[in-house]
């Protein structure tokens, strides 16, 4: 008998799971419910916390149930500095004073330890700016008043010693950098997407606090490198090589060494109103739905060819229905979750991983170490539809914890959801985001009042960051319609996406809220709302490369005398509102590439491929920039028509490649 192929089995069962969905929900939470709940979950806070404070402080995280400490970044109290945030939103002013204080008087990074650059970024750093911010604004009701800036102080040290990390031919980072002496030149050159590019948010506002550029800048210049790398589909693989730019696993997914890129990419611009995040956002959130989505799954293909690589849920994933709530695409979150949740449900917890085809744990992938992703989505989702079955499934999360990951000092992992086999870790992750989605979700139904709701954005550690004139680069604003985009400006040319592979034999790959065979013109916008705390607007007309001219990094290959094949570029300059890359070729090497560091704020320069013929659709193109440089000269007639002043304008507008992904997102339910 012939063996059913897996693919096969992966899409028939998505019916299967949509019946299986259907199944979830529980009984309706009432009010007096949610702040019962709510009241749990603070006591589940002060479980795991005070057992921390008891049995482990000032070591890095607890072992909950042999009740014991152990270092496991940094050896700086890393579960204390992670909760800080925690103890302000609960209103217990006494130990956030007293736990600034201490932290303020003992804590210390002229240490010879090497960390991880994400992770003390976004844990340690985080939670110093953070707390800083609370402890320094009498808005919060937790300032302190003998508090002099201590962390903050504290926080630019750290981050000084992390900078060494960002000198890199690419400009992304090493993942792991000595506190005392910088990289160690035995330390590996591959580093994931996520680690790479979800910095921006703590090193931009630091940056803000401190007057000095150059934390936000060198973690632009690493976004910028990752997605100048992006292949032509727009799609970024899970692992680079800082020193060459070259992918080391072309994976492309939303979970797993990929995640919080995308998240950073909006909530940079939420947070600082920095346009350029939101234009890459656009194009990379099209692309992902486009390639990755099968309703209401997403799985992991090539960035190259869009093959699928593995039908695979993991846990990691479930953030992603509260990013499309914040990018207003309610729909598809929805759906989204309660597919996830569902695997919650049948387990108890979500695995590590969850096999789509085989509708089952996904072998060697057993584990639930406390992660909060679905938590943060089951908020995002209730605070924008208010519907109540998420208040149904954060009682059904609260249940699992309680009653299996509870142990005599705090929350263990589980190893293996299937038999709820208890691991004596618990994660500081636990204390920051995990119950304080869980408290906030809660907190919100029963009548919220509390530091979240006067204007925060969450860091990918669930950290609180103010969007403060002093932290956002602009106030609330519509939509950005500058010189080159009007909101019904007939002069946007048909972009459209290679689709020279077929990938439509599952109607459902398509994101049915952007087709990219269309022309923009074709679309339909919706005017530009206000919205805090939202995508507050859009400009759809003009693709990433063209708004800032970031286009790929591509190479061509030639032969040599010998016949073996060589790796060059030819420099091509690109206007930008800062440059970040210089790649020269090296006639007489194989395969390597001298790179530069360009410390300028006019230029970009990228390799362009060898000059082919053009084709008809490039003629048209080239036309729809002539009318677009027709027009710019137009509306500014100080600017002579003469060949230097075109072929400037022209560089305004063109791209290396067919241009990116376009897609329409729109406002947010209620409730945000």
């Amino acid at each position: 008998m012939e063996t059913v192929k897996p693919w096969i089995l992966f899409f028939s069962t998505l019916l299967l799971s949509h019946i299986f969905i259907l199944t979830t929900l529980a009984e309706g939470v009432t009010p007096e419910e949610a702040k019962l709940l709510r009241d749990e979950v603070r006591g589940m806070f002060y479980h795991a916390f005070d057992g921390y404070m008891k049995n482990a402080f000032p070591l890095d995280e607890l072992r909950p149930l042999s009740c014991e400490g152990e270092d496991t970044l940094g050896g700086y109290a890393l579960t204390l500095i992670d909760s800080l945030d925690m103890l302000a939103l609960l209103g217990d002013r006494e130990q956030f004073a007293t736990s600034v204080e201490w932290i303020g008087k003992n804590l210390r990074f002229d240490i010879n330890k090497t960390v991880s650059v994400f992770e003390t970024t976004i844990r340690i750093l985080g939670g110093l700016l953070s707390a800083h911010l609370i402890a320094s604004d009498y808005a919060t009701g937790m300032k302190i008043p003998s508090y002099e800036n201590q962390l903050l102080h504290l926080a630019e040290d750290l981050a000084r010693r992390l900078l060494p990390a960002f000198d890199t031919p690419t400009g992304i980072p090493f993942g792991s950098v000595n506190l005392l002496h910088g990289v160690d030149e035995h330390e590996s050159k591959i580093t994931s997407t996520a680690g790479g590019g979800t910095l921006t948010l703590e090193f931009g506002v630091l940056s803000r606090l401190t007057n000095d550029p150059v934390f936000e800048q060198v973690t632009k210049n690493a976004v910028r490198g990752l997605w100048a790398r992006r292949s032509k589909l727009n799609l970024v693989g899970a692992h680079i090589n800082v020193f060459t730019g070259e992918w080391t696993q072309k994976d492309a997914g939303i979970g797993t060494s990929i995640d919080s890129f995308y998240e950073y990419l909006l909530k940079a611009y939420l947070l600082f109103g920095d346009e350029e995040y939101l234009f890459i956002f656009q194009e990379a959130y099209g692309a992902a739905m486009y390639y990755l989505y099968n309703d209401p799954w997403y799985v992991e293909v090539n960035m190259d060819s869009a093959a699928i690589v593995w039908p695979l849920f993991n846990s990691l994933q479930a953030f992603w229905p509260g990013l499309q709530v914040l990018a207003g695409d309610i729909d598809p979150a929805i759906r989204t979750h309660t597919a996830f949740f569902s695997v919650w449900k049948r387990y108890g917890f979500t695995p590590e991983g969850f096999n789509l085809a085989t509708q089952s744990v996904q072998h060697g992938q057993k584990s639930y170490p406390l992660r909060p992703e679905l938590m943060e989505s089951t908020y995002w989702l209730y605070k924008a539809t208010r519907n109540p079955r998420y208040l149904d499934a954060g009682r059904d999360m609260v249940t699992s914890l309680q009653y299996v990951a509870r142990c005599p000092c705090g929350y263990c992992h589980i190893s293996d959801v299937e038999i709820h086999k208890q691991e004596d870790h618990m994660e500081s992750f636990f204390l920051a985001e995990t119950v304080k989605y869980l408290w906030l979700l809660f907190d919100l139904a029963a009548g919220s009042d509390n530091l979240v709701e006067n204007g925060y954005i969450f860091s990918t550690e669930g950290h609180l960051l103010p969007a403060t004139p002093q932290i956002s680069l602009v106030q609330e604003h519509c939509s950005y319609f500058g010189a080159y985009c009007n909101n019904d400006d007939s002069r946007q040319d048909s972009h459209t996406l290679d689709l020279s592979i077929d990938h439509q034999e599952n109607k459902s790959r398509l994101y049915r809220g952007w087709d990219p065979s269309s022309s923009l013109s074709d679309n339909t916008f919706p005017k530009p709302v206000s919205i805090s705390g939202s995508i507050k607007g859009l400009c759809p007309g003009l693709t990433h490369g063209q708004k800032f001219g970031i286009s790929y990094l591509a190479s061509t290959k030639k032969k040599t005398s010998e016949g073996e094949s060589t790796t060059q570029t030819e420099a091509t300059a690109v206007p930008t509102k800062s440059a970040v890359i210089v790649s020269k070729p090296d006639a007489e090497s194989t395969g390597q590439q001298e790179i530069t560091v360009v410390q300028s704020h006019s230029l970009v320069v990228v390799p362009k491929p060898e000059v082919e013929v053009l084709q008809p659709d490039d003629k048209n193109n080239l036309d729809n920039d002539q009318e677009l440089i027709e027009e710019e000269l137009e509306s500014d007639p100080s600017q002579e028509i003469d060949e230097g002043n075109t072929g400037r304008v022209l560089e305004k507008y063109s791209l290396l490649y067919p241009e990116s992904l376009e897609m329409n997102l729109g406002s947010p339910a209620g409730g945000m």
